[in-house]
C-alpha cells in the first residue's frame, strides 16, 4: 500500500478543514435536513422531550440533543439503529484518544505487504459496486479494522463510520435520482487527463480523522435510539413527548432498504438478499423484493379511517394504462393504512398540547396525485388534533406537482 507523502496530507487536510461545520456530527448530516430541524426547535422555548420515529441516520434526535433536549429515536432498521446510536453518543476524551491511536495501528496494518483481506459480502454483481483494485483494498481495511479492534466498542464505531463513508466514495454507484445506477467500472483503469488515482490510504485517514474529530463536540442533551416498527412503537409504552419531528418515507415506492445494503453487508447486517426484502417488507409501503409478491395477496383491514376521496384515488391508479397499477393502487392503500396505524400509536404518546411534525412529499402515479398532505391532515384531525396546518417547504424535483411539505399539528 503506498505511502501518504505530505503533500497528500496537506490536500486532505485541506478538504477537511474546508468541510467542517458548526456542531461534531452535524457536519457529517445533510445541511438542508439540519437545517429544517433547527428552525422547528428554534420557535420552542423549555426543555422538550422530542420524538423521531422514523429515525434514519439519527439527524432530529442528534440536532435536538445539541440544543439541548432530550431525544429518542425509533428505527426499524438494524445498520441505521447502529449508525443513528454512535452518532448521538457522547465520546470521552480517552476513547477519542483510544481511536486515533486504532487509525494509526490500521494504517499500519494496510501499509504492510503481508495485510491480509477478509472476504468480500455476497452482494450480487459485485463488480459493478467496486473496480477489482478499490475492492481488494475495502477487503484489507476491513481486514485491519477487525484484527486492531476485535470487539464491539466505541472506538471501532467511530472507524466503521469511516469505512462506509469511504467504501461508498469508492463505489460506481450514483446516487443523483430515484432509481440508482452504476457507472463503468473500466473507467477506473483510464483516468481523465491530468486526473490522479486517489490514494486509498489518505482516503481512510482523512475521513476518519474527520468522523474522530466530529465526535470531540458532545452534545448537552441527552439521546438514544431504539430498534421497532413505527406502526406499534411498542418498546415505547408509557413514554411521553412533547415534540415530534419526522420525515417518514414518502410513497413513491423507493425502497430505502436497497440504497442501504451495501453498507449492511459489509457490516453484517445482511447476508442474503432475501432478508433486505424482508426488512423492505416490515417497512411503511416497502414494495421491493419479497415485499412485492406479497403485496399483491394483501388485502385493506375494516375499520382503518379512509377519506371519502382516497378510494377514487386509488381506483384510479388501478384503472390506469400502467404496467403495475393495481400492484401500485395496493401500495398507496396499504401506505396509508400502515401510517393510520402509526398514527393513533402516536397520538396515545404525545403530551397535551404537543406538537407533531411530518416532513412528507407527495406523489404521482400514472398521472393520479396523491395528496399526500392532505391524507395527513386528515388523518390528524380524525384523530383529535388541533390547529393541523401544511406549509409547503420546497419544490423536489422538475416534475411541477411535487413538493415537500410540513404538515403539523397540536395535540
Amino acid at each position: 500500500m503506498t505511502a501518504i507523502s505530505p503533500k497528500q496530507r496537506s490536500d486532505y487536510t485541506f478538504k477537511y478543514n474546508r468541510d467542517v461545520g458548526r456542531h461534531g456530527w452535524l457536519r457529517l448530516t445533510p445541511a438542508y435536513s439540519v437545517k429544517l430541524v433547527e428552525e422547528i426547535l428554534r420557535d420552542l422555548s423549555g426543555e422538550l422531550i422530542v420524538l423521531d420515529p422514523f429515525s434514519g441516520t439519527g439527524t432530529t434526535p442528534l440536532c435536538s440533543a445539541y440544543q439541548g433536549h432530550s431525544a429518542v429515536g425509533y428505527e426499524l432498521n438494524p445498520f441505521l439503529v447502529w449508525l443513528g446510536s454512535a452518532k448521538v453518543r457522547k465520546y470521552s476524551a480517552a476513547i477519542l484518544n483510544d481511536a486515533r491511536q486504532s487509525l494509526a495501528a490500521v494504517l499500519d496494518r494496510l501499509s504492510s505487504e503481508t495485510c491480509l483481506e477478509v472476504d468480500p459480502p455476497s452482494i450480487h454483481n459485485i463488480e459493478r459496486w467496486w473496480s477489482s483494485e478499490r475492492l481488494r483494498f475495502l477487503c484489507q481495511l476491513m481486514s485491519s479494522i477487525q484484527e486492531c479492534c476485535p470487539r464491539t466498542s466505541a472506538k471501532k464505531d467511530l472507524l466503521f463510520v469511516a469505512f462506509c463513508r469511504v467504501m461508498i466514495d469508492l463505489s460506481n454507484a450514483a446516487f443523483n435520482h430515484q432509481s440508482m445506477s452504476f457507472k463503468d467500472a473500466a473507467s477506473d483503469t483510464h483516468p481523465e487527463l491530468f486526473s490522479l488515482e486517489p490514494n486509498y490510504l489518505a482516503t481512510f485517514e482523512i475521513e476518519a480523522l474527520k468522523v474522530i474529530d466530529s465526535a470531540e463536540s458532545s452534545p448537552s442533551g441527552n439521546a438514544e435510539i431504539v430498534m421497532g416498527d413505527a406502526r406499534h412503537l411498542a418498546e415505547l409504552k408509557g413514554r411521553q413527548f412533547d415534540l415530534l419531528i419526522t420525515s417518514p418515507p414518502y410513497p413513491n415506492r423507493m425502497s430505502y432498504i436497497r440504497e442501504l445494503r451495501p453498507y449492511m453487508y459489509w457490516l453484517g447486517y445482511l447476508q442474503e438478499a432475501r432478508e433486505a426484502g424482508e426488512l423492505d417488507w416490515q417497512a411503511i409501503g416497502g414494495t421491493w423484493g419479497i415485499a412485492t409478491s406479497r403485496l399483491n395477496e394483501w388485502e385493506p383491514t375494516p375499520g382503518a379511517f379512509r377519506p371519502g376521496y382516497f378510494a377514487e384515488i386509488v381506483r384510479a391508479i388501478a384503472t390506469s394504462d400502467g404496467k403495475n397499477a393495481e400492484l401500485l393502487s395496493r401500495y398507496v392503500a396499504k401506505y396509508f393504512e400502515d401510517m393510520w396505524q402509526h398514527l393513533c400509536q402516536v397520538h396515545e404518546m404525545m403530551r397535551e398540547d404537543g406538537r407533531v411534525h411530518y416532513i412528507i412529499g407527495n406523489s404521482m402515479f400514472y398521472g393520479t396525485i396523491v395528496p399526500v398532505e392532505r391524507l395527513y391532515k386528515d388523518m390528524l384531525q380524525e384523530l383529535g388534533f388541533h390547529d393541523v396546518e401544511v406549509r409547503t417547504i420546497r419544490k423536489r424535483n422538475s416534475k411541477k406537482a411535487l413538493f415537500e411539505f410540513d404538515v403539523n399539528a397540536r395535540k
